[in-house]
């Protein structure tokens, strides 16, 4: 059987053919072979790694952990333990950047409700606090 094109590919995945190129130069998807013309040509398991891949990044994996996570999956030296020992550790941070957003999201909001939007510039507090900072927090 045939393999597949690039443009067969990126369209099955619903990406596009840069991000099928990138993931190849990435080393998350093998390179394929070539036909005499120079055409790559896909086995048709690379959508499902590239839908996997990017289900992954929906999820927050950057493409390092991805990439380890693939690894996992290939492998026969992990189990189902490894990738949930993974998932946790990726919840504590998404846990940690949550938190620290919901920092900066009160801090911003209280310097809005501490801004009246009239007066001179100089005067802002919004402007004061990013110029000057605050030893407090």
């Amino acid at each position: 059987m045939k393999g597949l094109t690039i443009g067969q590919v990126a369209k099955e995945a619903n990406v596009n053919i840069e991000t099928v190129r990138y993931y190849e130069r990435f080393g998350l998807i093998s390179k394929p072979p070539r036909t005499d013309s120079g055409y790559r040509q896909f086995p048709i398991e690379v959508i499902q790694r590239i839908k996997f891949i990017k289900r992954a990044q929906e999820l927050g994996f950057t493409l390092l952990e991805v990439n380890k996570l693939l690894a996992i999956s290939d492998g026969n030296d992990f189990d189902s333990h490894d990738i949930r020992q993974f998932a946790s550790q990726k919840l504590e941070e998404i846990g940690k950047t949550i938190s620290d957003l919901r920092k900066i999201e009160s801090i911003l909001y209280d310097l809005f409700n501490k801004c009246t939007g009239q007066g001179p510039l100089d005067k802002c507090p919004i402007l004061e606090k990013f110029s000057k900072g605050d030893e407090n927090q």
